[in-house]
């Protein structure tokens, strides 16, 4: 299965962001791709109020990005947000195209690092997978990384891919984190993570982050092997990387190295 990683920096205008999933989805196309992955926070970048532009599932943002994915015959996954019943958000990965229509909405929130996100947004409580070309993939955001659990529930449902969209906080260290835990996880489930952040807004010429603590993006999206080995990655600035994904390759692993079978708890 060929996977497309979009690594971008989200701009607080929705429409504006459009434009680039629009413009990346057809790219990826192009060159192949079943699947498209965008970042957490795709609709729009962290540090700006949520609520206001929040949207359903049925409004025009996830709409438009339906019609692109019908369009280019691909599955989109990419992040927005969508209302809360106690109105805050939740922070949703939307997941849409030739068969495949889902959600995900984020589990662990970001109350690290000087950040608050369960002060704007509602976690959710489902682990969710989808299936495309006869590969099931499982779902997960950004500070999900940090809980091993739900990827190992990626596995126990099937999965043999963890796709990772992510908004990354920046900071000392934060690189060497991001590595580690995408590798980690991996390991952890023996699954390929596909793991795709927000460009560094620096580096992509965007400016300064806004919105002080807020995670506006690193870089460095990666496709982990389920060996734990980086295979392909980007760097820090905007960029589009297409990769070959063996789902067979899971199955060889779980059998040199049985982690799963050989769990006691």
């Amino acid at each position: 299965m060929r996977i497309a990683l979009s690594q971008l920096t989200s701009v607080p205008d929705p429409r504006r962001n459009l434009d680039t999933v629009r413009e990346q989805t057809l790219l990826a196309a192009e060159g192949g791709a079943r699947v498209v992955v965008f970042p957490e926070a795709t609709m729009a970048c962290f540090g700006i109020p949520l609520a206001p532009l929040a949207e359903p599932l049925d409004g025009p943002w996830a709409t438009e990005v339906r019609r692109i994915a019908r369009q280019a015959d691909v599955v989109v996954v990419a992040g927005m947000f969508t209302p809360a019943p106690d109105g805050r958000v939740t922070n949703t990965l939307l997941a849409t195209g030739p068969g495949v229509e889902e959600s995900y909405d984020k589990i662990h929130l970001y109350d690290a690092f000087g950040f608050a996100e369960s002060s704007t947004v509602l976690a959710g409580n489902k682990i969710v997978t989808i299936d495309v070309d006869d590969v099931r993939l499982g779902l997960a955001t950004c500070y999900d990384v940090r809980f091993p659990e739900l990827f190992r529930a990626h596995a126990d449902a099937g999965a043999t891919v963890s796709l990772l969209p992510a908004s990354w906080g920046a900071g000392p260290g934060k690189r060497d984190q991001w590595e580690l835990l995408v590798r980690a996880r991996a390991l952890d489930a023996t699954v390929w993570v596909v793991a795709v952040g927000q460009a560094d807004p620096t580096a992509g010429g965007a400016g300064p982050a806004a919105g002080g603590s807020a995670p506006t993006g690193i870089g460095y999206s990666a496709v982990v092997g389920p060996d734990g080995r980086i295979r392909e990655q980007l760097g820090a600035e905007p960029g589009l990387l297409l990769t070959d994904i063996d789902a067979a390759e899971v199955a060889e692993v779980r059998r040199k190295v049985s982690v799963l079978a050989n769990r006691r708890l």
